[in-house]
């Protein structure tokens, strides 16, 4: 290759790569804010009871015998703990696993619906259908191809298990102690019917509320192929409309779930 070859396509990648910051700045103005809706993940991190929690060992830290610094960890994890995505096939035999989830489903506009208030007068509320009437009545029909967000106010006692959870016992024995707001399961029907939804996460350990033994919000989203987003956070940073939502799970090959980081920007 001749260096003017070299100047031509060094030039050409400039180019390109100028007109793809323009492009992404078109979509989201340097002006506007993003919100992490993600927890860290640590050694108290919650998990589901019976799953064993989030451990990171260190592989090598320290002064390499080259002379430089070089640091690498590994880590063990359930799918289904810290701020995850359960797909489809988590209750629902042959529907999406993690990876076959497309892209376009994990993004798009957001609405929240804020419950604060039901959740504490009764921690284990059932987010209703009347709800989303309410929401809808001050703000329009839920638009078609929306990720919904439900806010109950839970994630401000991260990471209590006892106070998040309702319990910090571990094992089987532990499951009947869960106590946390979740979705009614006629709530789930209501949207899979009535609503076009791409999404819909909640800032506590399951969509589910912890008094649930059938996990029917589970099976009715999932028969309809749509996932969900579980233990999110800052939803009080959100408004009620006009968040635009990012939700990109570790690509499992076959898994039920994963590891979520997920991410809102907003004017």
């Amino acid at each position: 290759m001749t260096l003017q070859h070299s100047i031509l396509l060094l030039a050409a990648a400039v180019l390109f790569a100028s007109g793809c910051q323009n492009r992404l700045a078109s979509i989201f103005p340097s002006d506007g804010t993003w919100i992490d809706l993600s927890h860290s993940y640590d050694s108290r991190t919650p998990y589901w009871p019976t799953s064993d929690g989030f451990e990171l060992d260190t592989v090598f830290e320290g002064m390499a015998p080259g002379g430089y610094y070089y640091a690498a960890y590994s880590f063990q994890s359930a799918e289904h703990g810290g701020t995850h995505i359960d797909a489809p096939v988590h209750f629902s035999k042959g529907k999406q696993t993690v990876d076959e989830i497309t892209i376009d489903r994990l993004v798009g506009p957001a609405i929240v619906v804020d419950v604060t208030d039901s959740v504490g007068s009764y921690i284990d509320y059932k987010i209703g259908i009347q709800d989303f009437k309410r929401w809808e009545s001050r703000h329009g029909p839920i638009p078609d191809d929306a990720i919904i967000l439900l806010r109950t106010g839970l994630s401000r006692h991260w990471p209590d298990r006892k106070s998040y959870m309702g319990t910090d016992a571990v094992g089987i024995k532990a499951l009947p102690l869960l106590h946390f707001p979740g979705l009614h399961p006629e709530a789930a029907a209501w949207l899979v019917t009535n609503r076009k939804i791409k999404a819909i996460g909640l800032d506590t350990p399951s969509i589910d509320n912890g008094r649930s033994s059938g996990f029917e919000s589970h099976r009715t989203l999932f028969d309809a192929n749509i996932p969900a987003f579980e233990n999110l956070t800052n939803l009080d940073k959100l408004p009620l409309t006009g968040a635009y939502i990012i939700a990109l799970p570790m690509k499992i090959k076959g898994g039920s779930g994963g590891p979520l980081r997920i991410v809102a920007y907003m004017k």
